[in-house]
This record gives structure tokens, C-alpha cells and sequence, in this order.
């Protein structure tokens, strides 16, 4: 019984890109979030077919690479409402979508809001630094 397990298991280990794949294809898609990467050029860092490693990747993160991607995107924009005074515009640019408008649709789509709407729920009020002692503003 245990011969079978550990044959079963390491099927469906082998569907999997090797831990130093997966590694490299997360570090070379996330070094290249805002200027984007081929998967063709990422299989080719992983010694993979652009087929087989989209399949192994699937299979490791249970997305597709654009997919895992396209979250990492988003992820950043995220980020970057939250914490930042970009414009959308600078924002989309920043996470490499195409345009403020691609940015929009795949941000509602995955936030269920518009990258504007996140900006206003999440970011504090502005400060009024003519109101404020200086040690708040400074």
C-alpha cells in the first residue's frame, strides 16, 4: 500500500516545476512587472519548452503564469494606492498595464471596485500641514 502512495505521489510531483524553477520564473516575471517578460524567455531561464513550462506552472501555483502575473500586478497597484500619491495613470505605468484604462478593467474585475474607489476607501485623509503643528508635518 505504501509503494502505491509513494508512486501517486511523486506523479504528481513530477507535473511540478523543480523548486529552483519556480524560484527563477517568480524572480524573473516579478523583476520585469512593469515591463513585462515573455513565458517564452521565462521557460527558457527554467531549461523548459514554453508548453511544458506553462503546464508545470499551472501545476506548482495552480495558476497560469499570466494569470499569477496579472495578480502580482495587481498586488503591487495595491500597494502602491495604499501608500502613495501616484496618479492612476502613474500607477498603472508602475505595474506595467498597458494603459489607465486596461488597469481599471483588470483591477475591478479582480478588487471588485475601481482602483479609484480602493484609493478613497483605503488611504487616510490628507493632512492640513497650515493647521498642524510642524512636528506633524515635517
Amino acid at each position: 500500500m505504501k509503494a502505491i502512495q509513494g508512486s501517486a505521489q511523486s506523479q504528481a510531483s513530477a507535473g511540478k516545476l523543480a523548486a529552483w524553477q519556480e524560484a527563477v520564473a517568480k524572480q524573473l516575471m516579478l523583476a520585469n512587472l512593469d515591463a513585462g517578460i515573455s513565458v517564452a524567455e521565462v521557460a527558457e531561464a527554467c531549461a523548459l519548452s514554453r508548453s511544458h513550462f506553462t503546464r508545470k506552472f499551472k501545476e506548482s501555483t495552480l495558476l497560469s503564469p499570466h494569470v499569477w502575473l496579472r495578480q502580482q500586478r495587481v498586488d503591487k497597484a495595491i500597494a502602491l494606492l495604499r501608500h502613495t500619491p501616484l496618479s492612476l495613470t502613474q500607477v498603472a505605468m508602475e505595474c506595467g498595464f498597458f494603459d489607465q484604462a486596461h488597469f481599471c478593467r483588470v483591477f475591478a474585475r479582480s478588487q471588485g471596485m475601481t482602483p479609484l474607489a480602493f484609493k478613497r476607501l483605503h488611504q487616510g485623509p490628507p493632512v492640513d500641514c497650515s493647521a498642524s503643528p510642524a512636528s506633524r508635518c515635517a
